[in-house]
């Protein structure tokens, strides 16, 4: 009698393949964006007496309870969205790394995104270790995203198996 599932009830086992050298490169360089993340967000936190001054220079009417806001806001965006980058950066690591094409996807998403943002920031005047930082970053993101969509690498996105 003909069974069109295998009788153990289990579905046929699909080996993935080791991912090749580029995708093992691009999750090395996310690792390595988590880290520039990591330590912009130290720095940042390091430098922020230079945000008062820099703050009375921007507007000396401030009085010292909207001095106190800013400082606390600042800081606590500077927190939330750099933890955020770190996680971002990790979460395409390892799921780039098991071979998701979701993943690959996002993660051109996010470089798409963080070039626009970079190019915003290059607008207005800035720091210019803030922007070596968002630079370094973006050349990051953009060799990630290269070796990921090498056809080595799409093959392997593209490969039957458990993901």
């Amino acid at each position: 009698m003909y069974q069109p599932h295998p009788s153990s009830g289990q579905m046929p086992d699909f080996a993935r393949p080791e991912p090749p050298d580029s995708v093992l490169t691009a999750v090395k360089l996310m690792y390595a964006g988590a880290v520039v993340n990591g330590l912009a967000l130290i720095v940042g936190l390091a430098t922020i007496g230079n945000l008062r001054t820099a703050l009375i220079r921007a507007d000396p009417s401030l009085t010292p309870t909207q001095l106190h806001n800013f400082e606390v806001f600042y800081v606590t965006l500077s927190v939330v969205t750099g933890l955020i980058g770190i996680g971002l950066w990790i979460l395409m690591a390892v799921m780039n790394r098991r071979g998701h094409s979701w993943a690959r996807i996002l993660a051109t998403v996010l470089f798409g995104i963080y070039t626009l943002f970079l190019v915003l920031g290059f607008s207005r005047a800035g720091a210019a270790v803030g922007t070596l930082v968002s630079l370094l970053t973006w050349l990051i993101g953009l060799a990630t995203i290269v070796l990921l969509w090498r056809r080595q690498s799409s093959e392997y996105f593209n490969a039957p198996g458990p993901r």
